[in-house]
């Protein structure tokens, strides 16, 4: 079953995307480099509880 994650800025600690992951498959914290119009730059942005 797929569930609607967060995706923060570590720089800012904004919270800007939103993604789907496969729970049961990877337990892991998502990590996507995206880009952070407050930062002005692409960063790491990882998943959030």
């Amino acid at each position: 079953m797929r569930e609607h994650i967060l995706l923060e800025c570590p720089v800012c600690k904004n919270r800007l995307y939103s993604s789907t992951k496969n729970k049961k498959k990877h337990t892991e914290r998502l990590e996507l480099r995206k880009y952070c119009p407050y930062c002005r730059k692409h960063e790491a942005h990882k998943e959030v509880k």
